[in-house]
Formats: structure tokens, C-alpha cells, sequence
């Protein structure tokens, strides 16, 4: 049976815009004008008013953290209550008194940010945690993932003594000799081995639970880094948590895994099984080699050419040597991976750019949609290198909503300046798509347009870098056909289009018309996926 919708405006890719699409066998058969497309109807088919409704390909968003988006659901969301430490702390000590953690799992929250303190001007530390509890261990991560803090009780269990030695990639805050509970980057995962993990059937609920909430904000697809989350876990489980999940029919998000790797026997071992970019389903396929470079901005992580403004001896670090960097991106370039390498600060730029020239050099390959993911801090002699390897650009225009606030404050206003150039890559030939980096952001895809479309701040510092600026059209296609060049699936998704697959989003009003600094206030009506409804507000 057909679905014929009518009446409505429809953003099918081009303008301008439609006014009906219709929908058989979970793909989209026809779109244009309400008398050519309500023509195809039969007597058994469905004719459904759109009553004006401006609708979209579904939402596709190009980089986040599924599994650890669940994690966030679960834990205290600190990102609520980060206008100061006591208020985090507050929120800490309710979620204990609610949610007391049992069987040895440590009491979690995640979205805190020392910059939007106001009752101090610093990172939270072990004993502020233990005025929380010193019995149960506690981790609180930081909104961008790069640093979290312990409690004492958090550090007794993980063993962190003033001894401990500093892992490579990452670095244990100290403070008279002690840990001060701070952990960055890979000394993160000193904490991470030592929690309790979930088996197949929690993997499952978790992603059943983000997939819901993601369906809410107009998400169809994703593309997410999730073999990270819990490193004892091995890839298998989690491939079979979202392929079991797929033949029950559970499944409502389009999953195009980003594999995450740090060792080259792993990657070796994940290859040598059959996993290779565009290994799976509709549903679920293997995307490209993951790799996470540096840390970010907000936790002083990322790293620089120059120190950052204040701040002298301290420029950030890489997370891999450039050697092993070279030897991942070869190998998986010569056996037909995609790449795609986190990239903040300009100095980590320069060693990913020189391993992607030099993968390609010893395998040439022309379609090859390697990318970088952030591609934040940037200079000009960079940005014409990425425009001559042809590289797809991950972007967070949602990102500009806090960095707005932080850029000329920590990077020299010259570097600035050629930073979150995502435009200019876009005119030089370069296909950019759109992401959150949940839970670093909300998923939410209409305050990230609103972002790429002004350049400011939600409460209206900026605009910064004016000229970088996207059109609506560009905006939205970031988060739609963009998304879909980047998983090699833009034959079949990311438009309202003959032979695409049915996934869109009804809007509560047309971007096109919208001002600008309302954009993200455009709510979700429903959303499908494969022409079933997976989420509505009405």
C-alpha cells in the first residue's frame, strides 16, 4: 500500500520547494507537486494532509556517541546544573540519594564545565567529590569527554597513588604531590577498567534508549564511535548487540559504526574478520577507522602549534606518537578503509594531515572520503592541503554555541582567524556535514543549523567569524545529504527523492521562512523511519 502525502512543503534536496512525496515499500516512489504525486494513488492507498508542514529527509547526524549518549541518560546530567560547583555537587548528591549505586557501580555524571562557574573559577576536584561521598566511588566527566574527576574513594579503587606514573596521551592532575582527581584524556581509562560492565542485554537496552531519544530530536541516522565506551568489551558484542536488535525489529536509528582502534593488531584482527567500510545492512554497517587525536579546546587538551593565551608552558598534546598514527592510517587505507581522525588543534592537524598524504601516496585511492572530525583550530597553509587531498570535514556547528565564548581567549587572534573554517573548505569543493559529538552537545539538530546559519552563541555573543556562515540550504543539508556523502549512502538516503529510503522528519515550521535566531526553536513533529513512524510529540 502507498502513502501519498499532500499539501505540505517539502525540502526534497532542491528548491523550490515541493508539496507532496509518496512512500511504498519504506521508500520513497515520487515527489513534487500534490496533483502529480496524488495521482498514483489507488483506491486501497493512503492520501495523508500535511496541513502546510514543512518536511525534510531525516536528520543524519555525522558524529556522536551513541553508547555513551545512553551513558549520559542514565547518570546525572550535569549539564543542567553547571552554572557553579555547588550546583553540580547538589546534583550529585540527589542522584545518590535516588539512584544509589549498587553491586559495586560507581555513582556517574556527565556535562559539567568550570567556565560557566560562578562560585569559583576552577576544575572540581577529589574533595569536592567527597563531600559527596567518600564510600561510594564517583566520576564526574566533563561536557567534552576529555577530563574527568575523581573521588578519593574512585581513586582507591582504581589504585591512583601519587606514584602512579602518567599514561602516554594523558596526564593525572596532582597537587602537592596527591591526586587531585583529575584525570585527562587517556588516563582516563585507568578509571574505566576498573568499573563494573554492562553484558549483551544492557548494550541493548542502552541503545534502545538512545535511539529513542535520538528519533526525538529528527534523527534517522548516525554515525557513532562506540567501541571506545567500554574497551574490555570486545567489538563482537557490540556488532551483535545492534544486529540482534536489527532483526527484532528494535532498532530506529540508521547505525554507521566509526570503528575505533589504537592498536594496529586490532585493527589488523577487525579487518582480517570481514570488516571493512560498508561491510552490513541498511541498518548497521561498518563505517571508517576512528582514530582520536587530540583532546579539546575547553579542557586545555587540544594540542597547539603556539601555547594557549595565558597559559605559556602548556600546548596541548596528541594522543598518538606519529608514528603509530602513519601505521594505522597506511594499513587501513590499503585495505580499503575509510579514515576518519579527531582533530582539534592545528599541531595535531599537521601529523594527521602528513599520515593521510602519506597512506595515499603508497596507495592511491580516489574515492577515498577520508575525513577529518572537528577540524576546529586550523591554519590557511591547512586548509588548502585538505582541499587538495579532497577530505570530507565532520563538523559541530553546535560547537560554536559555548566556543564563541572561548577561542580569541585561548588561541592567538591570527589562528582564530582561519579556525571553524568550515565554510571556506565548503567553497573549495570540499563536502562538510554536521554532528553533535553527543553527548558533548545535545543531539539536538535544529539549535546546531541555527548555529551554522548565524554563527552565534544562543545567547548572542558572536557572530563569530560572520563570513563563515552557512545558508539555510547548506545548514540543512549538512545534517541530511552531507551526512550520507560521508557513509558513501547518498544513492540511497539523505533526500526526498525516487528509490531513497523513507526516512524524514515533519517540522513544527519552515527554516526557509523562520528568522534566523529562531531556528532552534523549531520543534520535531514526527519522525519515520522507513515510512513507519518512530517518534511523535502529537
Amino acid at each position: 500500500m502507498k502513502k501519498v502525502y499532500y499539501n505540505g512543503k517539502v525540502y526534497t534536496g532542491e528548491l523550490p520547494l515541493a508539496s507532496a512525496f509518496a512512500v511504498e515499500g519504506g521508500r520513497f516512489i515520487a515527489a513534487g507537486e500534490d496533483e502529480a504525486v496524488k495521482a498514483l494513488a489507488g483506491a486501497h492507498d493512503e492520501l495523508i494532509d500535511l496541513g502546510g508542514a514543512f518536511v525534510c529527509a531525516g536528520f543524519n547526524d555525522s558524529h556522536m556517541h551513541l553508547l555513551n549518549y545512553a551513558q549520559t541518560l542514565l547518570a546525572a546530567r550535569l549539564y543542567e546544573h553547571t552554572e557553579s560547583l555547588a550546583a553540580v555537587l547538589e546534583c550529585m548528591k540527589h542522584q545518590l540519594e535516588a539512584y544509589p549505586p549498587e553491586n559495586g557501580a560507581w555513582l556517574r555524571g556527565r556535562g559539567w564545565n568550570q567556565d560557566y562557574f560562578t562560585d569559583v573559577k576552577r576544575m572540581p576536584n577529589r574533595y569536592d567529590l567527597d563531600a559527596v561521598s567518600r564510600e561510594v566511588p564517583i566520576m564526574i566527566t566533563r561536557a567534552c569527554g576529555h577530563c574527568c574527576v575523581l573521588n578519593s574513594k574512585a581513586l582507591e579503587v582504581c589504585g591512583i597513588t601519587g606514584e602512579t606514573p602518567s599514561p602516554g596521551g594523558g596526564a593525572i592532575g596532582m597537587e602537592s604531590g596527591e591526586p587531585d582527581g583529575r584525570l585527562y584524556d587517556n588516563a582516563m581509562e585507568l578509571a574505566f577498567e576498573k568499573m563494573p560492565l554492562p553484558d549483551k542485554a544492557a548494550l541493548k537496552r542502552m541503545i534502545r534508549l538512545a535511539c529513542e531519544a535520538l528519533n526525538a530530536f529528527g534523527i534517522t541516522s548516525v554515525q557513532t564511535d562506540d567501541y571506545c565506551v567500554f574497551r574490555q568489551i570486545p567489538f563482537e558484542a557490540v556488532n551483535e548487540a545492534y544486529r540482534e536488535l536489527e532483526a527484532e525489529g528494535l532498532l530506529s536509528v540508521r547505525v554507521y559504526e566509526q570503528c575505533n582502534f589504537t592498536e594496529l593488531d586490532e585493527l589488523k584482527r577487525f579487518i582480517e574478520a570481514g570488516n571493512i567500510t560498508g561491510a552490513g545492512s541498511e541498518m548497521f554497517k561498518i563505517g571508517p577507522l576512528k582514530l582520536l587525536g587530540d583532546g579539546s579546546l575547553g579542557s586545555r587538551t587540544a594540542h597547539l602549534s603556539v601555547p594557549y593565551i595565558g597559559d605559556e608552558k602548556n600546548r596541548g598534546f596528541s594522543l598518538f606518537s606519529k608514528r603509530r598514527l602513519n601505521a594505522l592510517c597506511s594499513y587501513a587505507n590499503a585495505h580499503g578503509m575509510q579514515i576518519a581522525v579527531h582533530a582539534i588543534g592545528d599541531a595535531c592537524l599537521d601529523s594527521v594531515l602528513d599520515a593521510i598524504e602519506a597512506a595515499l601516496a603508497e596507495h592511491p585511492r580516489e574515492d577515498h572520503r577520508h575525513g577529518i572530525v572537528h577540524c576546529q583550530i586550523s591554519r590557511r597553509d591547512q586548509l588548502e592541503r585538505m582541499i587538495r587531498s579532497k577530505l570530507h570535514i565532520y563538523a559541530q556547528s553546535v560547537f560554536l554555541d559555548y566556543d564563541n565564548h572561548i577561542v580569541e581567549k585561548l588561541v592567538p587572534r591570527a589562528l582564530a582567524e582561519t579556525s571553524y573554517n568550515w565554510k571556506t573548505l565548503l567553497r573549495g569543493g570540499l563536502t562538510v556535514s554536521n554532528g553533535s559529538d553527543c553527548p558533548v552537545e545535545l543531539p539536538d539538530v535544529m539549535k546546531g543549523v541555527e548555529c551554522a546559519v548565524t554563527r552565534r552563541s544562543m545567547d548572542g555573543t558572536g557572530p563569530y567569524l560572520p563570513d563563515q556562515a552557512f545558508t539555510v540550504r547548506e545548514a540543512l543539508d549538512s545534517f541530511t545529504v552531507n551526512g550520507a556523502i560521508a557513509s558513501f549512502e547518498e544513492g540511497v538516503k539523505g533526500r526526498i527523492a525516487p528509490g531513497q529510503l523513507a526516512d524524514f522528519v515533519i517540522l513544527g515550521a519552515n527554516p526557509f521562512e523562520a528568522a534566523s535566531d529562531e531556528l532552534h526553536s523549531i520543534g520535531i513533529v514526527k519522525t519515520f523511519l522507513g515510512g513507519d513512524e518512530v517518534f511523535s510529540n502529537r
